[in-house]
């Protein structure tokens, strides 16, 4: 008898697995897969910013390791060595999870999971008692009728990671985070890239003067951009595809032809299979599975967290979510604090976002003082020879609270950080202004964005 089975072994369910171990807990992890860590680790989030990287340091050295004063020679591609890499570094973090749960004394439950009853979950026909059953199966990218995959010719995120060679074309349907990410993959490796979103505006959910310094150093990449365009039907031909296609202004019909097409229209839960509606897992319109302020789901004794749920698809939302289950399974007070989740499209220059936008705080009519610092005037931007964007932040005018921070730029990712914790810690734009920063470093231009709350800022 367990305490706790986890069915799912990403990023929720293996993070809440380890703090319920932690705790005292008797826990097992259920996952169908040959590796643990789920989409995230295996087919997510570590293999493309191995390709991210890697296909960086191949621009970097066919475009600017010259202005550094290294020259490299004649500069190719050796694809396979690339894919090789981004192998290896995902079986180092396979490895890593599995020395966590022989650590923990975590058992892992080879083969596909079936909630049999509450308290019983099947395992390719074992049975395993429980008091407890979480729920983190994670998600599964949405595929089109027309756009069926083949992970060859038209591929989901998955078959993008794992190109045999480079296309002449690339066609992008869904200008999204994994659209963006992967299509600046492969444009770097040398594709030609279309991204076509059906929406007005890429990416619209995030601070739109971030995107447009995105969207116009891409396009300077040459990635092209197609917005208000409707993919309405698809035909293989050869070793091409043809799209279809419908401009939503003019409501012209058009075509175009791709080598390889990355359909990257969203994700939805999986849930197939794992017997929710047969124990009366209550779900909603769209699939998510509907829980309490406690992750319980309809059915006392099974829960659920991260992407089979309401909320941003996220793995450091799952984490969150899988430790704070664990710690009120535990009889501790588990908590996620949704304000300051983070999101990041990990482009070059990246986007980082927290809290609330510029766009959103004049739709709720807040009154609000927004400071913003750019790159091009912080000095360790240009040693770095990269001085694109810029950092923002926006804070209640009254309070000075920071509501949101918002970063496009080099390692806006890691510089969001600082941000996030004033936020937890219900902090002001004065707070991050009169903190030390050294310098030179990046992170001056967020102190210095928050200067500019009040019109401090200063020229570096």
């Amino acid at each position: 008898m367990y305490d706790l089975i986890v069915i799912g072994s990403g990023p929720g369910g293996y993070v809440g697995a380890i703090r319920a171990a932690q705790l005292g807990l008797k826990v097992a992890v259920v996952e169908k897969d040959k590796t643990l860590g789920g989409t995230c680790l295996n087919v997510g989030c570590i293999p493309s910013k191995a390709l991210l990287e890697s296909s960086e340091h191949f621009h970097a050295a066919l475009h600017d390791l010259k202005k550094h004063g290294v020259n490299v020679g004649s500069v190719s591609l050796d694809l396979p060595t690339m894919l090789n890499r981004k192998e290896k570094v995902v079986l180092e973090n396979n490895k890593g999870i599995e020395f966590l749960f022989k650590k923990n004394k975590i058992d892992w439950l080879k083969g596909f999971g079936k909630i049999k009853a509450p308290g019983q979950v099947d395992v390719e026909g074992t049975v395993h008692s429980t008091k407890n059953i979480m729920i983190a199966t994670g998600s599964v990218p949405v595929e089109l009728p027309f756009l069926k995959f083949d992970e060859k010719q038209i591929v989901s995120s998955t078959g993008a990671l794992s190109l045999s060679q480079v296309p002449n074309k690339l066609a992008v349907v869904g200008g999204g985070v994994i659209g963006l990410e992967l299509g600046s993959v492969w444009a770097r490796l040398g594709a030609e890239v279309t991204i076509i979103e059906f929406a007005p505006q890429i990416c619209s959910m995030v601070d739109q003067e971030t995107v447009q310094v995105l969207v116009k150093y891409l396009t300077r990449e040459g990635v092209k951009f197609m917005t208000s365009t409707k993919v309405t039907g698809s035909k293989v031909l050869g070793h091409e595809v043809e799209l279809t296609y419908e401009d939503m202004k003019s409501q012209t019909i058009s075509t175009l032809k791709a080598d390889v097409v990355l359909v990257s229209t969203g994700r939805k839960p999986f849930t197939d299979q794992l017997g929710c509606e047969a124990v009366g897992i209550k779900k909603d319109a769209r699939g998510f599975i509907e829980v309490d302020q406690h992750y319980q789901t309809s059915v006392p004794g099974i829960y659920a967290i991260g992407d089979v749920i309401p909320g941003p698809m996220l793995a450091h939302k799952a984490e969150e979510e899988g430790v704070a289950c664990a710690e009120m399974l535990a009889g501790k007070a588990g908590h996620v604090n949704y304000v300051t989740v983070p999101s990041v499209i990990y482009t070059h220059p990246e986007i980082a976002s927290v809290g609330i936008s510029e766009e959103q705080c004049k739709a709720q009519g807040l009154d609000v003082n927004i400071g913003k610092f750019p790159f091009m005037a912080n000095g360790r931007a240009r040693a770095l020879g990269f001085t694109e964007g810029f950092a923002k932040i926006i804070a209640d005018k009254k309070t000075d609270r920071i509501l949101g921070g918002h970063i496009v730029g080099p390692k806006a990712s890691e510089l969001l950080g600082e941000i996030i914790v004033a936020m937890e810690f219900g902090g002001s734009s004065e707070d991050l202004a009169r903190s030390f920063h050294s310098h030179p470093t990046l992170s001056e231009a967020v102190r210095e964005a928050a200067l500019a709350v009040e019109k401090r800022q200063r020229q570096m």
